[in-house]
Parts: C-alpha cells; sequence; structure tokens
C-alpha cells in the first residue's frame, strides 16, 4: 500500500513553469504504476501523465507532449512532473496516484491510491 502526498501547485504566469512532487509512503513503492491526474472546475478527471515502475515507460496526454515530464525516483519514494510553457488551459487540481500492475493505465478507475491533489492556477 502506497499513500501519495503532492506539493508544489501555486499562482503561474502563462508561459511559466512548475515542477509538481509526489512524496508516496509504503515500501513497496517501487512495485505501482504512478500517474498524474487533473481535474479543472466542472471537468471530469482526467489523464495526464503515467511512468511505469522502473521508469522505462512513460505516456502522456496529447495536451501536455512536449511540455511536461514524469519522472520517479525510486530511492525516494517520489514522482515529478515538470510542466513547462503552461497554458490557463492547464488550470486544474493535479493529483498523484499510484496502480499495481505493469501496464500503463489512464483510467482514474484503475487507480488504487489517490493523493487530496495540488493547485495549479495559470494566469493569462
Amino acid at each position: 500500500q502506497v499513500q501519495p502526498v503532492e506539493s508544489g501547485g501555486e499562482l503561474v504566469q502563462a508561459g511559466g513553469s512548475l515542477r509538481l512532487s509526489c512524496a508516496a509512503s509504503g515500501r513497496t513503492f517501487n512495485n505501482y504504476l504512478m500517474g498524474w491526474f487533473r481535474q479543472a472546475p466542472g471537468k471530469e478527471r482526467e489523464f495526464v501523465a503515467g511512468i511505469s515502475w522502473s521508469g522505462s515507460n512513460t505516456r502522456y496526454a496529447d495536451s501536455v507532449k512536449g511540455r511536461f515530464t514524469i519522472s520517479r525516483d525510486n530511492a525516494k519514494n517520489t514522482v515529478v512532473l515538470q510542466m513547462n510553457s503552461l497554458k490557463p488551459e492547464d488550470t486544474a487540481v493535479y493529483y498523484c496516484a499510484a496502480a499495481r500492475g505493469s501496464q500503463m493505465l489512464e483510467e482514474p478507475g484503475d487507480y488504487d491510491y489517490w493523493g487530496q491533489g495540488t493547485r495549479v492556477t495559470v494566469s493569462s
């Protein structure tokens, strides 16, 4: 079992960068696929990026490809989402989640453990 805790969200101007971190408790962190999701007001939660347990496989939503980078450090039980060239449409609460299994997953229902979220606001 893991418990993700996100940090790093804040107000930033369009074109700027933010680094979101997810610290996950638990001794089996490196057994889990990790993902970042986001939820904007009035919208459903959507997949942003995912990374396999080894870090060798990543996947991104089309809307963030080339701007966001996901990485993980299993020795420190952390996952990082580096967000560059931010746009107002990136404004949302960002969630870190963990899923059992080796295949990349994009549906929120496939993830087993969730953090409380961190708010990102991008001003125009």
